[in-house]
């Protein structure tokens, strides 16, 4: 896994595919709300896309704020609780 972005308000870390593990054949990304301490974990074509939009993200330069309202639009589907082991 690596993270991919960190910001006050969000992080995103990318899992690579893993051959022989049929739910991680294609990878998939954890996504922290930070502040509503939810996160969401996308896999399949919704990874799939996520990955084609924050290669646009990048491609363009945006601004902290730029990102993370990108990412805003995940915060309705973020239903699962942050807990630290």
């Amino acid at each position: 896994m690596q993270m991919i972005y960190n910001s006050p308000n969000y992080c995103v870390v990318e899992f690579p595919p893993q051959d022989g593990h049929v739910a991680m054949k294609s990878g998939g990304y954890e996504i922290v709300d930070k502040n509503a301490r939810r996160e969401l974990f996308i896999d399949g074509a919704m990874a799939a896309r996520f990955r084609e939009d924050v290669q646009k993200l990048m491609d363009t330069e945006q601004s902290l704020d730029e990102v993370d309202e990108f990412l805003g639009q995940f915060d309705s589907l973020m239903q699962h609780p942050v807990v630290l082991h």
